[in-house]
């Protein structure tokens, strides 16, 4: 069956009542979490793995995947509202955003963040679903020297884009790297790094990991510097957009969407570069009265990052899916989801389990179309959100994990062991140190361990049998050049 029959199957999954409410849940939580500044679909999607045992993974995975549209539809609103982004790639957003709810025009800023953020997801999840059948084809005839390569990949990209220093994004995928070790060796059988501990044989659950890095740790870094006022709001008013508005607007929209998309399915390529790389081409493309407001609050500036934005979001699932490869730290926890199902994306997902895949697939459209109701009409709404007083906030959400994590296997081991990475998590913050490469490191360090010495075992010891492909050579040769071309760029530099 083609990838379309293969959607409308999708769509009859996506569309019965109660996945119908699953994805209300998640893009409900995605907006309200987007809001908050700080609290992003990565820390949220990790706090709920623990409470989804009992969700059939059709419904779970559609709830996590609302969550992740909507945390991006989310940081628009602080981002125009307060110039606070809540997440990283709304950062250009807040540029023009923010000026243009400072002039009086906060609603039409909401507006076509809202619009541009709807049509570039509908149009990347269209391509994200022509693409991924065919990319896991591809990715069938891998082997396990390529399979080894493409982790390298991962680790060097993660590690050297996410992060402001190579090293130290290396740092902390060698964190990771070593958490990934706790347990029993499945070849050998030997005990490692478990300290005597019988609940560490099995080792260390990734849900433990995911929020006690994620969601702990940033609570802890945040009570370290916690304002107890409440922040100062732009009045919104009514969102929408003149014909004025409109006409400036959708031309970015597209462009944004084309630059979003294929950054977002490159491994370590995330969103921030596209939005800055649509940002910076609008303001060159930019003519007459736009040229004259950016910089004072042209809309220009605002409908295109954002675009990029969720196009760039919907581009990480391509190699998610069709690799097992996450790219960015709200994939990377969703990898840790299929785990908990059993699941291991990758090409064989397709095959193995297409109703769920193409179940997500249409849910992607239904969120989308959820998300633009939610927002328009709603920004006033989520902008009294940000009134909640910090304490209580996190209070909460420092009892939810407690009670998710010890819910896993009602040990104290598992909160002792929540505690620690809470505080590693907070120590990372506070040393610079970026989260997502730790949590990608510990999900794949073991699967390229396994990988390797099977590769080893073929060859008979030969180390030569890691080149011996050429799909291996492709990805060991990024891989290096995801470690220079940092150095290249510091000394051209200077």
């Amino acid at each position: 069956m083609d990838s379309f029959g293969l959607l409308i199957d999708g769509f009859t999954a996506a569309l019965t009542p109660v996945n119908l409410l699953y994805a209300l849940i998640g893009v409900t939580l995605g907006t309200f979490v987007g809001v908050l500044p700080g609290i992003g679909p990565a820390m949220t999607v990790a706090l709920l793995l623990p409470i989804t045992f009992n969700v059939p993974p059709t419904s779970a995975f559609i709830m996590f995947a609302g969550i992740y549209y909507g945390g991006m539809y989310g940081g628009s609103t602080t981002s125009i509202l307060l110039n606070t982004p809540g997440e990283s790639a709304s950062m250009i957003t807040a540029l023009e955003g923010n000026k243009m709810a400072r002039r009086g025009r906060a609603a039409q800023a909401l507006a076509t963040a809202a619009i541009g953020s709807f049509i570039a997801g509908t149009i990347a999840t269209l391509l994200l679903a022509l693409a991924a059948p065919m990319i896991a084809e591809v990715a069938i005839s891998f082997g396990p020297a390529d399979y080894f390569a493409l982790a390298v990949l991962a680790f060097t990209a993660v590690s050297s884009v996410l992060s402001r220093s190579v090293v130290r994004g290396l740092a902390s995928l060698g964190l990771g790297l070593v958490i990934g070790l706790i347990g029993i060796d499945q070849q050998t059988g030997q005990a490692r790094l478990t300290l005597g501990i019988p609940q560490l044989l099995d080792g260390i659950d990734v849900v433990i990991v995911a929020v006690g890095l994620f969601a702990l740790g940033e609570v802890l870094y945040v009570a370290s510097r916690l304002r107890h006022d409440s922040p100062d709001v732009v009045p919104v008013g009514r969102a929408f957009m003149d014909r004025s508005d409109w006409g400036r607007s959708w031309r970015p929209w597209l462009r944004g969407t084309a630059l979003g998309f294929p950054f977002g399915a490159l491994p370590g390529g995330g969103a921030e570069i596209p939005t800055f790389l649509s940002y910076t081409l609008e303001r060159r493309l930019a003519r007459g009265r736009a040229r004259e407001e950016f910089g004072k609050g042209a809309i220009e500036g605002v409908a295109g990052p954002e675009a990029a934005n969720n196009a760039a979001a919907a581009g990480t699932l391509v190699p998610l899916l069709t690799l097992g490869l996450p790219t960015s730290a709200t994939a990377a926890i969703l990898l840790a989801a299929f785990q908990q199902y059993g699941l291991q994306p990758g090409p064989q997902l397709f095959d193995h389990n297409p109703d769920l895949v193409w179940g997500l697939l249409a849910s992607l459209f239904v969120g989308n179309a959820m998300l633009l109701v939610l927002n328009l009409p709603l920004a006033p709404a989520w902008a009294r959100v940000l009134h909640i007083p910090r304490p209580y906030l996190y209070a909460g959400i420092v009892t939810f994990a407690a009670l998710g994590a010890y819910a896993l296997s009602a040990s104290w081991v598992d909160l002792i062991v929540l505690y620690v990475l809470g505080l590693l998590g907070y120590a990372m913050r506070r040393f610079g140190l970026p989260i997502a490469p730790a949590v990608i490191g510990m999900i794949l360090g073991p699967m390229a361990e396994i990988q390797l010495r099977r590769a080893l075992a073929i060859g008979a010891g030969d180390v030569t049998v890691l080149v011996s492909s050429p799909v291996a050579i492709v990805f060991l040769a990024l891989s290096l050049l995801a470690l220079v071309l940092p150095l290249v760029r510091r000394l051209v530099r200077r």
